[in-house]
């Protein structure tokens, strides 16, 4: 039997909608991208989640009467490493190309595992490691070499560190699960990044920007896309497994690099290998190894 042959290519409607959401999410990159222009990165992602939270308070506002402190603090705690995560990504996006941006923030699948092992001792298996190098080989290619030496971009940089900072949402998040009731804590989660990356204006030396239609419509787009989207997964999720939303989920930056080709971002050749690498590495790190049991003949077991 052929190794195709064993698999059925179909999906069902939830998987369906997970792969909608993962060609809209990344386009969002290069809408992200050009509000650089207009707005600064904090506060464009204050606008944005501020949107969001208010969005879904309004969807779940009958059980936001729950709420409890567990919940205020699991919220809390998300929402700073959404913040970091999206702020830093934002920032980064002032100096380097949408779907450049978007190779590089894929890099937190593989870092997960990279980071459990580091905080909770939870030693990753070996089709993690084989994504891990995979990720960072491609990151080197992506991101390098320039002048003759490899040296990291300040853009590159921040969105790398967008990474660590998402990786300890997806973690944090793990921790939190079947702890708390996840419309709650989602709103809460959303107007703490909101807050948090207002406060971060003026460390960054920001200051509000004039009007703007396509900030407002950017902003106001994107948060309403964000609302929508968490809950679309939260949904669609409850029959996918992990292992195959995360496949899905990685055609992101393929996605987002699509439309950056098609608004006229060029990557070079060894950055598009190193785009693919990426996108290799997240897949083979969510591959489990099986192991088959030994099959022992009729003397074997007699003996």
């Amino acid at each position: 039997m052929s190794l195709l042959s064993r698999y059925k290519f179909s999906f069902t409607p939830q998987e369906l909608v997970l792969m909608l959401i993962t060609m809209v999410w990344g386009g969002t990159f290069l809408a992200v991208h050009h509000a650089m222009t207009v707005s600064g990165p904090f506060f464009f992602v204050g606008l944005r989640f501020a949107t969001a939270a208010l969005l879904l308070a309004l969807i779940a506002r009958k059980s936001l009467r729950g709420l409890t402190l567990a919940e205020c603090k699991a919220g809390i705690a998300i929402g700073a490493a959404i913040s970091g995560g999206y702020g830093l990504q934002t920032w980064g996006m002032q100096t380097i190309a949408s779907s450049q941006s978007a190779f590089i923030t894929a890099m937190y699948v593989p870092l997960v595992p990279l980071l459990q092992w580091l905080f909770l001792r939870r030693m990753p298996g070996m089709m993690a490691w084989a994504g891990i190098v995979l990720a960072f080989t491609g990151l080197l290619l992506l991101a390098g070499p320039k002048g003759g030496s490899l040296a990291f971009s300040a853009g590159e940089v921040a969105t790398l560190l967008s990474t660590l900072a998402i990786a300890g949402e997806i973690i944090l998040i793990g921790a939190c699960a079947g702890k708390v009731d996840v419309k709650r804590v989602t709103v809460v989660q959303l107007a703490a990044a909101s807050l948090f990356s207002f406060a971060l204006m003026a460390p960054n030396g920001e200051s509000v920007p004039h009007y703007s239609p396509y900030l407002l419509f950017s902003a106001l787009g994107l948060g309403a896309a964000s609302a929508v989207i968490q809950v679309t997964m939260n949904w669609a999720q409850r029959s996918v497994s992990p292992t195959r939303a995360t496949v899905i989920y990685a055609g992101e930056p393929v996605w987002a690099g699509i439309v950056g080709r098609i608004a006229g971002e060029r990557l070079p050749g060894m950055a598009l290998l190193g785009g693919a690498l990426i996108v290799l590495g997240v897949l083979i790190s969510e591959l489990k190894l099986k192991r088959k049991a030994k099959r022992t003949s009729p003397n074997e077991a007699s003996g």
